[in-house]
């Protein structure tokens, strides 16, 4: 039988949170019973539960950046025990036969990868997410966290810690390239880090100064505010890479402009609406649009490795459950530095 277990659901769109259970399968063969330490709080679970991404699947428990312990595994699991120290991502299950799963890019599974919630699983199930004690999943999916780095700062590491390490890495971030991220939340301060660790020179673009101490703390070697004309007119033809890391609209062309000959503008944030730009904008420098969605589960662990060896965490806030409605407020008005993350111990009623 299902065990039922204590989780924060959102009954409907935009609705605050309440106090309820919800049902976990039963450890199958492969499967990987985790009891949930922490539970990150992303840009993206607001917008899913504020359906500004489109429908969603009510009732919702979000939660894509999940760290805890194993309390037990099925009898054909090999690759973790009880007691190991574990996280789970974006996705739970993808259909590991199509070309980009087997080439390890299961992030962009053709048949369509499991989310970790407000999706169906290929039973036709529907996924409820980390706002809770304990969560199921397949061994495969399912990541190790090294000693070294603390459960409630690795959390935000399995969705905003891989979302920026995969571009960075795609695009060959290292010495002698120049590195641009655009904002300094919770992708952002991510972005920066890794990059700085990997040996770019990193340069943050954000609305204005307020974060410049934390920015160079984390690795920037530059910070500028957008909204200085000057400052940002004198960075055009200087970079190599930029990571768009918000959600809100930007000036597509003149980001573009910033970029080198053969430089990427990357796309990690997802804005609501629709972007538009020039394509002399890209012309004039043989100039790339990209977009990047989080990472894969090979990559994902090798983040995972590369932060335990740097002594990289997420900066984060930890919540009680009973914090979470206003903590979202609190995202939206970029009053975070840089992370909620939710205490689930703290979900079962009182």
């Amino acid at each position: 039988m299902p065990t039922t277990v204590p989780a924060l659901v959102a009954p409907a769109p935009g609705a605050k949170f309440e106090r309820s259970s919800i049902a976990r399968r039963d450890v199958g063969e492969h499967d990987v019973l985790i009891d949930i330490a922490y539970a990150g709080i992303c840009h993206s679970d607001i917008h899913q539960i504020r359906e500004e991404w489109g429908a969603s699947i009510f009732p919702m428990v979000p939660g894509h950046e999940i760290a805890g312990v194993v309390s037990a595994v099925g009898p054909g699991v090999t690759r973790y025990a009880v007691g190991d120290r574990v996280g789970v991502g974006c996705f739970v299950d993808s259909c590991r036969e199509c070309e980009h799963c087997l080439s390890g890019d299961d992030q962009y599974c053709l048949k369509g990868n499991v989310a970790t919630y407000n999706g169906k699983d290929y039973s036709g199930e529907v996924t409820y997410g980390g706002y809770s004690t304990a969560v199921v999943v397949d061994e495969n999916y399912v990541l190790g966290i090294p000693e070294g780095i603390a459960l409630d700062e690795a959390a935000p590491l399995l969705c905003a810690g891989i979302t920026t390490w995969s571009p960075l890495k795609h695009w060959n971030a290292g010495p002698g390239m120049k590195v641009a991220v655009v904002g300094m939340g919770g992708l952002g301060h991510m972005a920066v880090k890794l990059a700085a660790a990997l040996g770019a020179e990193v340069t943050v673009l954000s609305q204005t100064l307020s974060k410049e101490e934390d920015g160079r703390r984390f690795g920037a070697a530059h910070y500028v505010a957008t909204s200085d004309r000057a400052a940002f007119k004198e960075l055009r033809g200087t970079f190599d890479l930029i990571i768009n890391t918000v959600s809100a609209d930007i000036k597509v062309n003149a980001f573009l402009g910033l970029l080198r000959l053969d430089g990427t503008l990357v796309f990690v944030g997802a804005p609501e609406n629709a972007q538009s730009f020039n394509v002399f904008s890209l012309l004039g420098g043989r100039r790339s649009l990209a977009g990047s969605a989080i990472g894969s589960i090979r990559e994902t662990q090798e983040m995972l490795d590369f932060c335990a060896e740097h002594g990289i965490g997420a900066e984060v806030e930890t919540i009680s459950a009973d914090q979470v409605d206003a903590a979202y407020d609190r995202v939206v008005d970029s009053q975070v530095r840089y992370r909620f993350v939710i205490d689930t111990a703290t979900i079962p009623a009182p």
